[in-house]
């Protein structure tokens, strides 16, 4: 297993809202990419390799009149995840049909109930760009379609999709870390046409899917869109996320290069997810 050791800021914020939004929005751009809100606003991780000093120099929010916002932060290495995320992981419910818990947590009397282990993975369904993709996956058809989960995290989407009926399934990370929870969660959740793969876009090779899920930072997206419509299958679906409204022209143009049809977009916050059709 790869020592990943990530940097937790933890930020109080006042008022919550729209400030909680604006910082997520910032962070993200500077490289944080996971983040849990609190009652007292909002938990931020980001990779130790990529962390620096001034991480925070070009976050404006900091330094506006409008919001009171403080924070500390410390190191965490891997072996305190389940204590970090005990503390900061609350249930969710996506369109009262699907729930996403840690194994602590009671069951949810819903169609889908995924159980995920609490580790540093991105993907518990807490944040905006994978509460969207669950919506997405809701409600398309997804009964005997092979499908990519390409940056899988957790595995809940890939997890989801077997829920929903498609086979086979891949689901590939390049994280170490997540590669390792995305094998113990597919196990806990009892799926069996799920093969979970390390590495990034170079391992699909020829593959084929008939529905591609993708949710990844958008200079990924963009570097490696080619490679993803090439390998899905004609009229076959493509979800994307990971981005933020302003980006759409871009992605939309990248796709639309390769004959993809714009289908649909969802929102939260200034977050977006969209669907393609092939």
């Amino acid at each position: 297993m790869s020592n990943t050791i990530y940097i937790g800021y933890y930020f109080k914020v006042q008022p919550l809202q729209p400030a909680v939004e604006i910082l997520i929005a910032e962070l993200g751009y500077a490289g944080f990419e996971s983040f849990v809100e609190t009652e007292e606003g909002v938990t931020a991780y980001i990779q130790k390799e990529d962390w620096k000093e001034d991480i925070l120099e070009d976050i404006q929010i900091l330094i506006s009149d409008e919001f009171e916002i403080s924070f500390t932060f410390e190191e965490i290495e891997q072996t305190n995840w389940n204590a970090e995320w005990e503390k900061n992981f609350n249930p969710i419910v996506v369109d009262e049909v699907c729930a996403v818990r840690a194994p602590f947590h009671e069951s949810f009397n819903t169609q889908y109930d995924i159980v995920i282990e609490p580790k540093m993975s991105f993907g518990t369904g807490h944040h905006e760009t994978t509460h969207m993709m669950i919506q997405h996956i809701l409600k398309n058809d997804f009964k005997d379609k092979s499908v990519l989960d390409m940056g899988c995290g957790t595995g809940v989407l890939a997890i989801l999709a077997e829920l929903k009926g498609a086979k086979p399934i891949d689901a590939i990370d390049y994280d170490n870390w997540c590669y390792l929870n995305s094998l113990e969660n597919v196990e806990r959740n009892n799926c069996k046409h799920i093969t979970v793969i390390e590495g990034d876009a170079s391992v699909l090779g020829e593959n084929k899917y008939d529905i591609i899920i993708a949710n990844i930072n958008r200079n990924i997206l963009m570097q490696d869109m080619g490679t993803y419509i090439s390998c899905l299958n004609k009229n076959g679906m493509l979800f994307l996320s990971g981005f933020y409204a302003e980006d759409i022209p871009m992605i939309q143009s990248e796709c639309e290069k390769h004959l993809l049809k714009f289908a649909e977009k969802l929102q939260r916050n200034n977050w977006v997810s969209l669907k393609f059709l092939n």
